[in-house]
């Protein structure tokens, strides 16, 4: 195999560069699988990889444990990750603790959408439009995660836009907590159609109320968008529980049971 040319990598570099900008991907957010994006830029997956090692070696992106490559997050004064990190052993030492943390996105997400339809200016409404017109056009994308990426912006724009550092910090770190904890089931939701309407008109409630100043409305458009998505998302949760319960079933066992009912 032929190794990739300094030119080459240079122009994968500014492609890869600009794309990310095209699809508005924020610090934190992860980019799509190799082979998709290798596909989509008609290179191959070396060719690729030595792009995106280069723009690692630049700190513009990340390479995070557990797989795949994220935007990289600029270290500030005081960041998400201070507010969050006690949470983080825990939720280590007990996976359920997530709950607690979906939990609390419903008293965050209600104060950040109300402080949002009172505070937005000109230049937040245009960037929680453009948040808002990439979910919608992400309705029928075949990768579930680059929609829950959709999401997770579109939720952080309307936080940008309450313009209380605060909760926009604590918002982004309960996110980066909630990353790969609950990944699956947001990916569940976006391809199980009837979930994916449902969650599609509660953002349009929610980005209604934001943009016509109904700090009201905003409030409760978040609680029940929230509301629903943790009900759902411990459906999913104990759905595939149980169906791993299952499976694990030793086969004579299960056999034996409808032979000899007791």
């Amino acid at each position: 195999m032929n190794p990739t040319t300094p030119r080459l990598a240079e122009t994968l570099q500014a492609r890869l560069s600009d794309w990310i900008n095209t699809h508005q991907l924020q610090p934190g957010m992860r980019l799509p699988a190799e082979r998709q994006l290798a596909a989509e830029f008609g290179v191959s997956r070396s060719s690729l990889r030595e792009a995106i090692q280069q723009l690692i070696s630049r700190g513009v992106l990340i390479s995070k444990r557990g797989g795949g490559t994220w935007l990289q997050q600029l270290p500030e004064p005081w960041s998400e990750q201070r507010i969050v990190e006690p949470i983080r052993q825990l939720l280590a030492d007990d996976p359920d603790y997530r709950w607690d943390i979906l939990e609390a996105r419903h008293a965050i997400e209600a104060s950040t959408a109300w402080h949002a339809a009172l505070r937005a200016t000109d230049a937040d409404k245009e960037r929680l439009r453009l948040a808002f017109d990439a979910l919608l056009t992400l309705h029928d994308c075949d990768d579930p995660d680059l929609a829950a990426q959709a999401d997770l912006r579109f939720h952080l724009a309307i936080a940008e836009a309450s313009h209380n550092l605060v909760l926009l910090q604590t918002m982004r770190g309960f996110f980066d907590l909630l990353q790969s904890s609950v990944l699956h089931s947001r990916q569940h939701m976006y391809t199980q159609p009837v979930i994916f309407n449902q969650l599609n008109a509660q953002h349009q409630a929610m980005f209604d109320a934001v943009m016509a100043g109904d700090a009201g409305a905003a409030r409760q458009a978040a609680m029940d968008h929230l509301g629903f998505v943790h009900t759902t998302m411990k459906m999913l949760h104990e759905d595939e529980a149980r169906q791993a319960r299952i499976t694990r079933l030793p086969g004579e066992t299960h056999a034996n049971r409808k032979e000899n009912p007791s």
